[in-house]
């Protein structure tokens, strides 16, 4: 059955209260890509063919749920798609695995309620007749069962487990654990990898897609963890890739206390390659940072977006172009979490020793709007990439969340709609946006500027006075920003969502992609000046 509806039924969550603002219509790829009211990490990317379409392929991404909301994950697996031609389109293709019922299709827990499901992985397998079978590795957390797996025909389901003991209905056959990530090499030999803080790597018997295979061993410490010598520090997030004839292992790092500057944190991802699946790996280096390492006026290294989190994810090459596919953390914990991306280079030397060089992506509000966000578009403020409050996370205090602006999870107080899997609704809110705090957007693509334009902010001022200062380039005028406009908010004005128009000097002429800054000042420390909702230039 084709699926290709919004509207299917969902997340078992409750949604109430309506939009304050008009709908955003256009379509966008901006990160996060998926709509900003849903919550995909640990994205696994894979290009299938699309089973409706033979001949044409589409972008799947596999990834955990944060529909629980107070904890991570949820108890089912969704999945989304984009044609590999159209980026900007993505498709919400439903629940694909849920863990309710065990082999004899008896209620698995007393509650009746589903396992919770982590990070998932999945792979396609050609059989002897020609035909695809989709393996699909949830990562169900319930002991006993943290090894199962599910089969379908097509890679957007519905999977059925497909490994259940014979011993016991209620658990699984099977050697992958936390974090799983499985991979068919071209000879047909399927290796496992799996570990949380220890890293694990196997044969996997064809058979049962599951089990090591008789005769290997399962590769303990395969890359080295966080607490052993090397480089590696290996933390969770496993990932197998192949390209051309090297082997490429993407990972969460736990990077080394004052290593780029920065206390020590587990929110990058990593990569090391081999001549051979199981290894030996060499080191490759940072693919991302969640952090968004960036300078401050003076010069010091500072996270220039969540200053802690994890992150999960891979890369993927589509029609030629590499991307890596992460997560960021939105609102003030782990639990809502959302999908990111970001183009990279990546070469290979061939033949055996040769190098795997990934080049480090830039953490920017793009997405696959790869030649900049269009000013003339109307955009979620939530889309902003750039973040510091008048008191970041500094070295002595790793932890300390941002006093300032940050992203609402669309189950906010102003986040809620009333129907969120609809796709005319794409908003997260900006809010304690506080005095000294900033946000940023990177890219905004200024070519079509050939006349003065102004700013339209849509805002709920909040009973205090303050302003909004507009920046180019950068926030501070000492390293080349210049400043193009002041929004004014009175304490007096209406507590009520409305357009405000930033009258704009100096943005005529303009060309090329640059950054835009909003910088929030107020007489009234530690009180929000506002609630920031959308933004766009109008000629």
């Amino acid at each position: 059955m084709k699926r290709n509806s919004c509207l299917l039924k969902v997340m078992a969550c409750a949604f109430s209260g309506i939009a304050l603002f008009a709908p955003i219509n256009e379509i966008s790829a901006a990160n996060p890509y998926l709509p900003l009211w849903e919550y995909i990490p640990d994205g696994e990317p894979y290009v299938f063919e699309d089973p409706d379409n033979p001949g044409k392929y589409r972008v799947y991404i596999y990834g955990s749920h944060d529909s629980l909301k107070s904890a991570y994950c949820g108890l089912e697996q969704v999945v989304w798609s984009a044609p590999v031609n159209d980026l900007n389109n993505w498709r919400y293709d439903g629940i694909i695995f849920e863990s309710k019922l065990d082999a004899n299709g008896a209620n698995l827990n007393a509650d009746g309620k589903g396992d919770v499901l982590f990070a998932p992985d999945i792979t396609e397998v050609t059989t002897k007749d020609g035909k695809k079978e989709y393996y699909f590795y949830p990562n169900n957390q319930n002991g006993g069962r943290n090894g199962m797996v599910a089969k379908a025909s097509r890679p957007d389901g519905p999977f059925v487990v497909c490994n259940w003991s014979k011993q016991s209905p209620k658990e699984t056959d099977g050697v992958l654990r936390f974090d799983p990530a499985v991979f068919v090499d071209d000879d047909g030999k399927v290796y496992g990898y799996w570990g949380f803080e220890k890293s694990f790597g196997a044969e996997l018997d064809p058979n049962t897609m599951a089990t090591v295979k008789p005769g290997t061993k399962i590769v303990e410490d395969m890359v080295s963890s966080r607490d052993q010598a090397g480089e590696f520090r290996f933390f969770e997030a496993s990932s197998m890739r192949k390209i051309k004839d090297k082997y490429v292992f993407i990972y969460s790092r736990w990077t080394g206390d004052g290593e780029f500057g920065l206390p020590g944190t587990n929110y990058t991802l990593a990569y090391a390659y081999s001549d051979n699946p199981l290894g030996p790996f060499t080191y490759g280096g940072t693919i991302i940072d969640g952090r968004a390492r960036g300078l401050d006026e003076k010069g010091n290294v500072i996270p220039t977006a969540t200053p802690f989190g994890n992150t999960h994810g891979s890369i993927a090459e589509i029609e030629g172009k590499w991307y890596v596919f992460y997560h960021r953390q939105s609102g003030r914990d782990e639990y809502a979490r959302q999908a990111m991306v970001a183009p990279i280079e990546v070469s290979v030397e061939g033949g055996p020793g040769g190098k795997v060089k990934i080049s480090e992506a830039e953490y920017t509000s793009e997405g696959f709007e790869t030649e900049g966000l269009d000013p003339f578009k109307r955009y979620s403020v939530g889309i902003m990439c750039y973040y510091t409050g008048p008191r970041p996370a500094t070295h002595e205090y790793p932890y300390v969340h941002y006093s300032g602006s940050y992203v609402q999870p669309f189950y906010g107080d102003e986040g809620r709609f009333k129907d969120p899997y609809s796709p005319k609704y794409n908003h997260n809110a900006v809010i304690n946006n506080t005095d000294g705090s900033t946000i940023g957007y990177k890219y905004f693509n200024f070519d079509t500027m050939d006349s003065n334009a102004d700013l339209i902010l849509n805002l709920k001022p909040l009973g205090i006075d303050g302003k909004i200062d507009v920046m180019i380039d950068s926030p501070w005028e000492s390293k080349g920003g210049k400043k193009v406009g002041t929004l004014n908010i009175s304490k007096n004005a209406p507590q009520t969502a409305s357009d405000m128009t930033v009258k704009m000097k100096g943005i005529k002429g303009l060309k090329g992609k640059h950054p835009l800054f909003l910088i929030f000042s107020s007489p009234v420390k530690d009180k929000s000046i506002c609630n920031l909702y959308e933004l766009q230039f109008i000629k």
